[in-house]
């Protein structure tokens, strides 16, 4: 009898896949974001989040302008980027939609109440024809549109 040690060499030509299979990144900005929450839970005071999206630069501008992280640096490296997020310990939770959902205008209290854990607190970031901004914004600015994530 065989032990699987053994059987190494010879496993990459019984597979069907290569040892070194990668799985491919679905989605750049639910990764980043469990970084970040992942972090912030930990204590952490900055993490380094690869690679970036504008998507994920105009989601790190909306929790700033909130005050739930302090500074972000990007650092070009001729790939997908980086940015160095300074985290303040005000985040307990960010994550993402998927699907992005559509939410008319009327609708956008629903949605919140579904995500959100308070009215007192927290964002739902939505993608509208005006930019990406939070959900009270978009009410200010009479527009709807897709949810991309939430934080609070």
């Amino acid at each position: 009898s065989y032990s699987f040690c053994t059987l190494l060499p010879h496993f990459e030509a019984l597979s069907p896949f290569p040892l070194f299979f990668k799985m491919t990144r679905m989605s750049t900005l639910a990764d980043a974001l469990k970084t970040m929450a992942n972090a912030s839970r930990k204590g952490k005071r900055q993490v380094l989040l690869k690679p970036v999206s504008k998507v994920i630069i105009k989601f790190l501008t909306v929790m700033q302008k909130h005050g739930y992280i302090n500074e972000f640096e990007i650092v070009d490296d001729h790939r997908g980027n980086k940015v160095v997020v300074e985290l303040n310990g005000r985040l307990n939770k960010c994550g993402v939609v998927s699907p992005r959902y559509n939410i008319a205008l009327p609708s956008v209290d629903e949605f919140t109440t579904y995500l959100l854990p308070s009215r007192q607190f927290g964002f739902v970031v939505m993608t509208t024809s005006l930019g990406i901004m939070d959900h009270e914004e978009a009410r200010r600015k009479h527009t709807g549109g897709k949810v991309l994530g939430f934080f609070y």
